[in-house]
């Protein structure tokens, strides 16, 4: 892949009107030469306004909220579609350090692998989840890594860069609810690899997590049966690209 790859960074949001101005405009400052892509998952504040207002991204507005999943796979639909090399998903609430998208995206240019993740635990860093989250995610980590390999420790991270591969299957196919460990065994099953690098999340600047302490067990529970139904379901193999 070239220096001069195009990369789309792909924000799925919902109700992130008091954040998201700031990480449209963080992006553009630390990568100038990278597009933006928004998806608004069905706001009903003023996130769509908000999004125009910079001047600075492109408006996908889903008429009803279809959750993180089909939010993502409208994004990579839009990246596949307008032949981008490199998509980035980034969170709206400006957790995700958009200061070390340049790292991800020099990954996967490098051909490090089809997928490159940033972790929160594969190096010291300052992030310190709760206790619960913690063991949710480790849980998570050990039994993906058990059932496909890999070694990664961070199977929940929404921080990740993808190559044109990726793009081609999460456009056709990417799962609907907590999707990101689920998508890791839908590569694996079409040959492709994921690594990962250590990032420093930032605290959440604004919004709720979907994810509360007391529904983390069913979290674990629902992302572990769909991991085990995937590992037998039958892709199509694709070649080339369509």
């Amino acid at each position: 892949m070239s220096d001069a790859s195009r990369v789309l960074i792909i924000i799925p949001a919902f109700n992130e009107e008091a954040t998201i101005a700031d990480v449209i405009e963080s992006i553009k400052k630390h990568c100038p030469d990278y597009d933006v892509v928004v998806v608004d998952d069905g706001s009903q504040d003023a996130t769509a306004k908000v999004v125009m207002k910079t001047g600075h991204a492109t408006l996908l507005k889903l008429p009803h909220n279809l959750g993180i999943g089909g939010a993502m796979q409208t994004g990579y639909k839009f990246a596949y579609n307008n032949n981008y090399d490199i998509a980035v998903q980034c969170d709206a609430d400006g957790q995700h350090p958009v200061e070390q998208l340049e790292d991800l995206v020099g990954k996967v240019e490098a051909g490090v692998a089809d997928i490159v993740i940033g972790s929160r635990y594969v190096a010291v860093t300052g992030y310190t989840p709760s206790l619960v989250r913690r063991i949710g995610k480790s849980v998570l980590s050990r039994w993906i890594d058990f059932l496909i390999g890999g070694g990664i420790t961070d199977t929940t991270s929404g921080f990740r860069a993808a190559n044109r591969k990726v793009l081609q299957v999460f456009a056709h196919n990417y799962p609907e609810d907590y999707p990101e460990p689920e998508a890791l065994v839908i590569l694996h099953k079409h040959g492709l690899s994921a690594a990962e690098i250590p990032v420093n999340m930032h605290a959440r600047q604004g919004g709720t997590t979907s994810i509360r302490p007391h529904g983390a067990v069913y979290y674990m529970i629902k992302v572990g049966m769909a991991i085990f139904i995937d590992l037998f379901r039958r892709y199509t193999p694709m070649h080339g690209e369509d």
